[in-house]
């Protein structure tokens, strides 16, 4: 197994040829599982996950824990970061899923069954659940874009107990099969949800005019809303002026550094990612670094470099609007060795926004911010210039032009 085809594939193209990721398969001796038997009874966060293996026909799986009481902790992603890494990774593995499978389009028209799991996504408070399985679940969850799960086993039963309370703007979205899912996305925002409710609310179908109304795998529906918000932000800043010099902000986390410029330019943003050897996505022995980038006018095509890109997108044009400044954007995360389980991109949105928080240090010129985060960095500068496009740009007195 080449390991720069683990750098491209991540654990979801599968480019070396096998039918499973074999880096994920090390994950599943972690202590974190709690055996159950074939029913649970439970407070679902409320928690959902819709899958993408047989598309368009897709299992949905409600979700919970072995625990009654407030389980919201489990589905916050703007928490997250407030826990240890290994009691967060825990605490997601017992989530317990009871799958049902459902075609996609069927959301436009949901039967009961459908219907009581979409009030359960969109619940403001935990559900009390009963799920009962045809097997004993077995196996977790582990993506670079949607947070670890636990076990799976098809759903024999599943009971709500009491009624699921939607919040008035989440209920007004759900039933207005006039208001086209971008629409809806943006409203919720703008209401205060987080992403992870407005990506499992619109995974589940609950967003949208009625007849395109769609169950959306929930990897999928994570980088949607990313990039929706994101492109609405993005629009908004660039009526803004430019900051007025070179902001440097760093974030240090349980093996990984978050970095970031902004320079004193119209839009634009480059998202990077190193790699040590013995990380999830890197079991050679050398370094990997990958950076994908856009300028003033944005791209048409997906980044390469995966979900991280709008993660990390949405966390600084927030930044950025907060600020009323637009800029360029560079950031960059290292990933050390010994950080091995994937926890989807909810880690690089919230690590940037604390980033982002931060106070930084302030510079006249690009050099110099770029030699003060040098002495920051664990990987050499000249790797993260050489892969750098952005940086480059910033450097040739041609900028202007290039956009």
């Amino acid at each position: 197994m080449k390991p720069e085809l683990c750098i491209k594939c991540r654990g979801g193209r599968y480019l070396c040829g096998l039918s499973y990721c074999p880096l994920l398969v090390r994950q599943l001796a972690a202590p974190f599982r709690i055996k159950i038997s074939r029913e649970l009874s439970g407070s679902s966060p409320p928690s959902v996950f819709v899958g993408r293996v047989g598309y368009p026909k897709v299992r949905i799986y409600p979700s919970a824990p072995p625990e009654l009481g407030d389980t919201s902790l489990y589905e916050d992603p703007r928490r997250w970061l407030e826990i240890p890494l290994e009691k967060f990774i825990a605490m997601r593995l017992s989530l317990y899923r009871g799958g049902l499978e459902i075609r996609v389009d069927n959301a436009a028209d949901p039967p009961r069954s459908l219907q009581e799991i979409q009030l359960i996504a969109l619940s403001e408070r935990p559900v009390d659940v009963d799920l009962r399985f045809r097997r004993e679940p077995r196996g977790v969850y582990l993506s670079e874009y949607a947070p670890p799960m636990g076990p799976a086993a098809p759903l024999a039963e599943f009971k709500t107990e009491g009624s699921p309370k939607l919040p008035k703007s989440a209920e007004k979205a759900y039933s207005d099969f006039d208001l086209d899912a971008r629409e809806a996305v943006l409203t919720l925002y703008r209401s205060g949800f987080d992403m992870g409710y407005i990506s499992r609310a619109l995974s589940v179908g609950a967003l949208g005019t009625r007849r395109r109304r769609r169950l959306v795998p929930t990897r999928w529906a994570i980088t949607a809303v990313d990039k929706i918000v994101s492109d609405h932000l993005v629009e908004k800043i660039k009526e803004f002026d430019t900051v007025d010099g070179y902001y440097l902000y760093l974030r240090r986390a349980p093996g990984n550094l978050f970095l970031v410029i902004l320079a004193p330019s119209r839009w634009a943003y480059e998202w990077g990612e190193a790699f040590e050897p013995g990380t999830v996505w890197n079991p050679g022995p050398g370094l990997a670094v990958e950076t994908d980038y856009e300028l003033y006018r944005g791209r048409d095509d997906y980044p390469e470099i995966g979900g991280c890109y709008y993660a990390a997108r949405l966390a600084v044009a927030e930044a950025l609007y907060r600020m009323r400044r637009q800029a360029a954007v560079v950031a960059w995360r290292e990933v050390y060795t010994g950080f091995t389980t994937p926890v989807g991109v909810w880690w690089v949105r919230e690590n940037v926004r604390e980033a982002l928080r931060s106070e930084p240090a302030r510079f006249d010129t690009l050099e110099d911010a770029l030699y003060a985060a040098s002495t920051l960095m664990k990987i050499p500068i000249e790797k993260w210039l050489s892969a750098s496009r952005l940086v480059h740009i910033l450097r040739s007195r041609l900028f202007g032009e290039s956009q």
